[in-house]
C-alpha cells in the first residue's frame, strides 16, 4: 500500500510536530535544569560571601574586644599608677610635717584616690613614727583642675604648707637650674650679679 504524497506530507508534517514539541520538552527540562542550578549555585555562592562577611566582621569585633581590653588594662594601670603616685605624695608629706592634725588639698576629681590613698598612707606613718594623726580634707577649696594633680598638706592651724604637685616639683626645678644655666650662658661671675 503506497501512500499518496498527501498522506506523505501529512506524516511528515505530524512527524515535524512531534520531533518539534519533544524539542520544546527537551528544552523546556534543560531551562527548568539551568535554571535550578543556576539558583543552586547562586545560593551557594551567596551563602559562601555570606560566611565570608560574617567572618570578617566577628574578626573585626574580636579585633574591637582585644582593644577595648588593651585600653581597659592601661587605664586601670594608670589608676594604679595614680594611686600609688598619690600614696606616695601623701605619705611623703605626712613624714615631712609630723604633725598631729593634717589637712589635704586635692583636685575635685582626684578626691577618691587622694582619700584612698591617705586611708592607706595613715597606718604606714603610725607604724613608722608611732604616732596618731588625724588627717583632714578640705572639701571646700580644692586645687584647680588645670593642674596635674598631686596634693598639698598642710599642719593643723594652717601654718605650714607641703605642696606635692607637679608645678611645685617643676618651680623647685626651676629654682635649682637657674644658677646652673646662668653660669653656662653668662660665665661663673654671672650668679653673683643676679644675687646682687
Amino acid at each position: 500500500m503506497a501512500l499518496s504524497d498527501a498522506d506523505m506530507q501529512k506524516q511528515i508534517k505530524h512527524m515535524v510536530a512531534f520531533i518539534e514539541q519533544e524539542a520544546n520538552e527537551k528544552a523546556e527540562e534543560i531551562d527548568v535544569k539551568a535554571e535550578e542550578e543556576f539558583n543552586i549555585e547562586k545560593g551557594h555562592l551567596v551563602q559562601t560571601q555570606r560566611l565570608k562577611i560574617m567572618e570578617y566582621y566577628e574578626k573585626k569585633e574580636k579585633q574591637i574586644e582585644q582593644q577595648q581590653k588593651i585600653q581597659m588594662s592601661n587605664l586601670m594601670n594608670q589608676a594604679r599608677l595614680k594611686v600609688l603616685r598619690a600614696g606616695d605624695d601623701l605619705t611623703t608629706g605626712l613624714y615631712q610635717l609630723l604633725e598631729p592634725r593634717m589637712n589635704v588639698r586635692c583636685r575635685k576629681q582626684d578626691f577618691p584616690l587622694v582619700k584612698a590613698a591617705v586611708q592607706k598612707a595613715i597606718p604606714m606613718y603610725k607604724i613608722a613614727t608611732k604616732k596618731d594623726v588625724d588627717v583632714q580634707f578640705n572639701r571646700e577649696a580644692y586645687l584647680p583642675e588645670e593642674i596635674a594633680g598631686g596634693v598639698e598638706i598642710y599642719n593643723g592651724d594652717r601654718k605650714i604648707k607641703v605642696s606635692n604637685t607637679l608645678e611645685s616639683w617643676l618651680d623647685l626645678i626651676a629654682q635649682q637650674i637657674v644658677p646652673e644655666v646662668q653660669g653656662a650662658l653668662f660665665g661663673a661671675n654671672a650668679n653673683r650679679k643676679f644675687l646682687d
